[in-house]
Formats: structure tokens, C-alpha cells, sequence
């Protein structure tokens, strides 16, 4: 399978937020990098920097839900691949746990190894993820 299809398949297991199905396109050892400090890692007291496939599925399935807990939709812009590495431009939305509306805009690069995703690096407006999961005001 295609490094392109490989990560198109794994956003589906993400929506499933079932940790069986997702774990599977991991390796064993992977890791998933965000901006440190970020909102959602803040909110659910957990660190930007994932490390092991059991980690990430657990993110994915458990703790995710806790911050966006409903209509979650996510609309792709583009899809970019190169050889093992994917990059993915995305607005995802949401309704936040408090009933609040969520909106930011994200690019991932996915690092795949032996066919299985080995890295995520996360990006996203920290400032607006910050505004609208704590309510405080961007500088």
C-alpha cells in the first residue's frame, strides 16, 4: 500500500476512536509531536509528546473524546506524499466538552516505517486553540 493510502486509511481508523483499530497502523515505537503547551494537552493534563502505539491509541480512542466530545468532522485540504513521508493540511472542528464550538486549522507530517506510521509532527495555531478551549483572548 501507498504512503498516501496508508495514512488516509489510518484517518479513518481515528474516527472509530476504537483503540483496536487504531494501534494497528502504528509501530511499535512511534511517536506523535505536538507544540508543547498546546490546549488540548493542557485540558486533558497529558504531554505533547506521545511515545509507543499503546499511548497514541489511547489518545486517539479515550482522552480525545474527553476534550471534543461531539460532532467532530475534519475537512482535508491536501494530502502530500513523498516517498515514507505524508503531509496532511486539515481544518478539524468540533463541539468542545463545555458545549463551545472548536475550529482550528492543522498541518501533520507522518513518517511511515515498514509501511506503518512511525512519527506524527502536529501543527496548529496554539493561540486560537488556546482561545477556544480556555476562553482566553490571543495576543
Amino acid at each position: 500500500m501507498s504512503s498516501l493510502k496508508t495514512v488516509q486509511e489510518a484517518w479513518k481508523a481515528f474516527a472509530t476512536h476504537d483503540a483496536e483499530q487504531i494501534a494497528p497502523v502504528f509501530t511499535e515505537d512511534a511517536e506523535w509531536l505536538a507544540p508543547p503547551g498546546n490546549a488540548t494537552a493542557q485540558f486533558l493534563g497529558g504531554s505533547h509528546h506521545m511515545i509507543g502505539r499503546a499511548a497514541i491509541a489511547r489518545f486517539l480512542a479515550d482522552d480525545f473524546p474527553r476534550l471534543f466530545a461531539r460532532d467532530v468532522s475534519v475537512d482535508f485540504h491536501a494530502f502530500h506524499a513523498d516517498g515514507d513521508r505524508v503531509i496532511v493540511e486539515e481544518t478539524m472542528t468540533a463541539t468542545l466538552a463545555d458545549g463551545h464550538h472548536y475550529e482550528n486549522d492543522y498541518c501533520l507530517i507522518f513518517e511511515l516505517r515498514d509501511g506503518l506510521i512511525h512519527r506524527v509532527r502536529e501543527y496548529m495555531d496554539t493561540a486560537r486553540g488556546q482561545a477556544m478551549v480556555f476562553g482566553v483572548s490571543p495576543r
